[in-house]
């Protein structure tokens, strides 16, 4: 198996750093299949340590450090965000942190992977950094699986 060594820098960042999505779509890769983004095409990530809204309780966000934040920023909403093209409107929603409003699917927070902004993009799918493993998340809901594991140190 191959593995990449990626090192993320450590700044202040708190969840007033999640950018808005106004509304969450299905792209497409070679190399990953379908998978959600933003309108803008940028990806957005399910955390496995965090907990999947379901059975009437919330979503709970395990990422809660600067550093955590700062490499994985929350994907915020000012509203309730739209269904884009092959995204399940019903699958969509919010939970509540610290006073804003973090967008979910299927039960799991989004977030985005700050070495996502380049051509290159996606860089965070199989990721395992901060207690748990960061995978993009298709239109079911569901992690993608394809991809080599890679470490952040």
């Amino acid at each position: 198996m191959h593995r990449h060594i990626i090192a993320a820098a450590v700044l202040i960042a708190g969840p007033a750093a999640a950018q808005d999505a106004a509304s969450i779509k299905a792209v497409e890769s070679d190399k990953y299949g379908e998978f959600l983004a933003t309108e803008a095409g940028r990806p957005v990530y399910l955390f496995t340590a965090d907990t999947r809204a379901a059975d009437g309780k919330a979503a709970e966000i395990s990422c809660t450090t600067p550093e955590c934040l700062n490499a994985w920023p929350l994907v915020g909403a000012a509203d309730m965000p739209k269904a884009g093209d092959g995204v399940g409107e019903g699958m969509l929603g919010t939970v509540d942190y610290e006073g804003q409003k973090v967008v979910t699917y299927h039960g799991w927070p989004l977030y985005y992977f700050t070495r996502d902004e380049d051509a290159d993009a996606p860089q965070g799918q199989d990721v395992e950094s901060f207690g748990g493993e960061w995978y993009l998340i298709t239109p079911d809901g569901e992690k993608v699986h394809a991809g080599d594991r890679k470490s952040v140190v």
